[in-house]
């Protein structure tokens, strides 16, 4: 039950959407070589710039965002206990653990590799989940390691950054050099050009992330033997998120794509544009898979 397989039929969903991922990029590129000029390199490498900055700092920015701080195993020697037992399943090196101060119960991993990975749970999931649910959110968090998410999602990106940057500064054409005498018919067309590559890499990257969702929930239940404890996990922490005041969801909605359930209060906007599947989603998928192995 612990070995760890590939999912060839999500690996085929993952692999279409970064092809047509891809296909949008490349006519993106060509849009802007045709319209957009010598300022168009210079744009994407700012968004390279912010992009290298995200990537390499993740684990640090994701952690000050949420007031995270570095536990040692002395500080948190069941957490150390429970990775390290999951590192071996996985065939990985150890994480850093982190604690996040929070009335919030949820948990992330974050790390642009396996060696500078972190896995931070909130003080609120330790206090609601059984030790077993415990392993299971923590196996997901290492799932999504295991499987290199983070440099999935920044590759897949990167593009989609400079579109959403020309959307942004419109104006930026306008700056200097040759920009100063195109027609404002071509700065438009780059415009909308732009605004539609944003909002079909928007939806096709949201898609790829709500695949790895579901590949994180499968590792769970391949590397704990338990599908179970992984279902209810996700029950009591969506249960539990009803009840937290949305002043705190509020909080911590800047962290939802890498959070294992979004923390969303009722009146956000984000809940239209959610990076996971939903919750009746992913039990229905882990229950199929409890009754497949005969758990």
């Amino acid at each position: 039950m612990n070995r760890w397989h590939r999912d060839y039929g999500l690996d085929a969903r993952m692999f279409m959407t970064m092809f047509m991922l891809a296909a949008v990029y490349l006519l993106f590129l060509y849009a802007l070589w045709i319209f957009g000029g010598v300022d168009t390199y210079t744009l994407i490498f700012i968004a390279g710039i912010m992009l290298f900055i995200q990537f390499f700092f993740s684990d640090k920015l994701a952690l000050w965002g949420v007031g995270g701080r570095i536990v040692s195993e002395q500080e948190a020697p069941q957490l150390h206990q429970m990775i390290s037992k999951l590192c071996v399943s996985a065939n990985l090196p150890k994480p850093k653990i982190a604690i996040v101060e929070s009335s919030v119960p949820n948990a992330f991993a974050t790390g642009r590799s396996a060696a500078s990975a972190v896995v931070a749970v909130t003080t609120s999931l330790m206090q609601r989940l059984t030790p077993a649910e415990i392993e299971a959110v923590l196996a997901h968090e290492m799932s999504h390691v295991k499987n290199r998410d983070m440099l999935v999602i920044t590759i897949a990106s990167f593009l989609s950054t400079a579109a959403f940057f020309i959307v942004r500064n419109m104006l930026f054409f306008g700056m200097g050099g040759r920009d100063r005498n195109r027609s404002a018919g071509a700065a438009l067309l780059v415009w909308l050009i732009s605004l539609v590559v944003w909002i079909l890499s928007f939806l096709l990257i949201r898609a790829l992330s709500r695949y790895r969702e579901f590949a994180a929930d499968r590792g769970s239940a391949i590397l704990t033997g338990s599908p179970r404890d992984l279902i209810t996990a996700l029950m009591n922490i969506s249960g539990t998120m009803r009840h937290v005041p949305s002043r705190d969801l509020k909080e911590v909605e800047g962290m939802n794509a890498f959070f294992i359930i979004p923390a969303l209060s009722s009146d956000s906007i984000m809940n239209l544009f959610s990076t996971h599947p939903p919750i009746e989603e992913r039990i229905h998928a882990l229950e199929e898979m409890e009754r497949g192995i005969g758990i």
